[in-house]
């Protein structure tokens, strides 16, 4: 069966691959994968193609190396190497990104203190001990998490580090210390179910329209549990992201069902603060506000999409940090503070007059460089 791409990139094979397996070794779990699941799916990431897998024993579970279609060799007798190869034995975590910077520049892969880990890349036949084919290689620091994985202590020191390694560019400073660390729990539990990460989303969504209904309510308690909710509905947003990329389910419907559905959480909260506060005969023109809070989002939303396929295209960008900045989920512990003070009317005139702000820059931001008016010297 030919290999199919991993489902969040396309990319070309740029060398073989061979890994060395130990069944007990290769058999740890580090977050509810296989070493040698893991290390199978690096490698693909990497755009490693054959992937060989020599194991004199009972193979370990591949469940997302299966999932993915991905192909590979198996046998019991070390294979003749037919050209630069990579090898690595099955007794080590490393990352896509770091594989391929090995693979590029036909290294060795060194963990983030500078203990070489056994990958890297074999030019001529393999004889006897791997450590010795890997001398005077060039030395790669790995960026990502890398470690020697070799019982059940250091499997689970490598799967802590994975944990905590994960994090979007957007997070805020409410998503580092609040939603991330207490959505872990919840991330922690789902990876051993059959629960994908778009179904959370869906949940997310699904709890932040319950909050939007109740901030129509137009009471006090239903707005303070309408926040609440809310609130809720960001900590579980935090949690498919986490899931997908530590069991290497990320995908593109994903990823623009996230952004999606979080537009659709937005405006219909933004309508129902209007609307309650309507009805509680608040001085302020809050339906007015509501409607320029969600005229702003409906428009923001193309925007977003526009600078998110070209943030894909130009990584690092001032538009791609300007979107990251703005679209934080910390506004919801705000929104939580002003309907417990019963305040919840400044909220809707920040936000009826910023989301204008944000998508006329952003448009701005994503004009071509020489179209964009430069001051008189």
């Amino acid at each position: 069966m030919a290999p199919v791409r991993p489902e969040n990139e396309f990319v070309q094979p740029i060398c073989p691959a061979l890994i060395l397996c130990q069944p007990e070794t290769g058999a740890l779990k580090v977050a509810a994968l296989t070493l040698l699941d893991r290390l199978v799916v690096a490698c693909h990431r990497a755009g490693c193609h054959p992937i060989r897998i020599v194991c004199a024993g009972a193979l370990p579970a591949l469940r997302r190396a299966g999932a993915l279609n991905i192909s590979i060799e198996i046998s019991a007798a070390m294979p003749s190497l037919t050209g630069p190869t990579l090898v690595a034995e099955c007794r080590m975590i490393a990352q896509a990104a770091d594989v391929k910077a090995v693979v590029v520049q036909r290294g060795r892969l060194l963990d983030a203190i500078g203990e070489r880990l056994p990958l890297g890349v074999v030019s001529n036949h393999l004889q006897g001990d791997l450590g010795n084919a890997l001398k005077g290689l060039p030395l790669i620091r790995a960026e990502g998490v890398a470690a020697n994985v070799v019982d059940t202590t250091s499997a689970r020191q490598a799967e802590k580090a994975l944990w905590n390694s994960l994090g979007s560019s957007s997070d805020g400073v409410v998503d580092k210390y609040v939603n991330r660390p207490l959505g872990r729990f919840l991330s922690k539990a789902l990876i051993h179910t059959p629960i994908t990460p778009n179904q959370v989303t869906v949940i997310s969504a699904l709890v932040g329209l319950v909050g939007a209904y109740y901030f129509a309510v137009g009471n006090y308690l239903a707005g303070v549990t309408a926040a609440l909710l809310l609130q809720l509905s960001a900590l579980i947003d935090c949690v498919d992201g986490d899931i997908a990329r530590i069991v290497f389910k990320e995908s593109p419907i994903g990823k623009w069902l996230d952004i999606g559905l979080d537009q659709v959480v937005h405006v219909a909260a933004f309508a129902g603060i209007a609307i309650g506060l309507s009805q509680q005969g608040t001085q302020a023109p809050v339906l007015w506000l509501g409607a320029s809070a969600v005229a702003g989002t409906l428009i923001s939303f193309p925007v977003v999409l526009r600078g998110r396929l070209l943030s894909d295209k130009e990584a690092g960008t001032r538009l791609e940090k300007f979107i990251d900045a703005a679209s934080t989920r910390d506004f919801t512990v705000l929104v939580l503070f002003l309907a417990l003070v019963e305040k919840l009317h400044w909220f809707l005139w920040l936000t009826g007059i910023t989301v204008h702000v944000f998508w006329i820059t952003a448009l701005f931001l994503q004009l071509p460089k020489s179209s964009k008016v430069r001051p008189a010297a």
